[in-house]
């Protein structure tokens, strides 16, 4: 069981999530609604896991994902996007995430690179 985080400015797809992710046995240690606040979550809880959204106000989800990697360069990030977003995926690898999951998700693809990520 993992502790993550769940970081999407809207907040029924932080549900959704969080539904999943639970329902996969993992503990859901906080949630962020934009870049700013995943970036001081991470540093107060210290999560195993980040799902992190792209598109968000303040900060956006690249931003944070290089913030909180230049703080904790083994930090684990997941990033979640919509449809025709491809072009900032890459940015968001180069940035250091991990991952990505595409929206609307699908239980079995977050499971698989949630297990991926964590090296399961």
């Amino acid at each position: 069981m993992a502790k993550i985080m769940v970081v999407d400015d809207a907040a029924f797809m932080r549900m959704m999530l969080k539904d999943m992710l639970a329902g996969l046995g993992h503990d859901i240690v906080a949630e962020a609604g934009n870049g700013l606040e995943a970036v001081k979550a991470y540093e107060a809880n210290k999560p195993d896991l980040v799902t992190m959204d792209i598109t968000m106000p303040e900060m956006d989800g690249i931003e944070a994902v290089r913030s909180i990697r230049s703080s904790d360069p083994g930090a684990k990030i997941i990033m979640c996007s919509a449809m025709g977003q491809q072009a900032m995926i890459v940015d968001a690898i180069q940035a250091g995430a991990k991952d990505f999951i595409v929206k609307p998700f699908q239980k079995d693809r977050v499971e698989i690179a949630i297990n991926k990520v964590l090296g399961v």
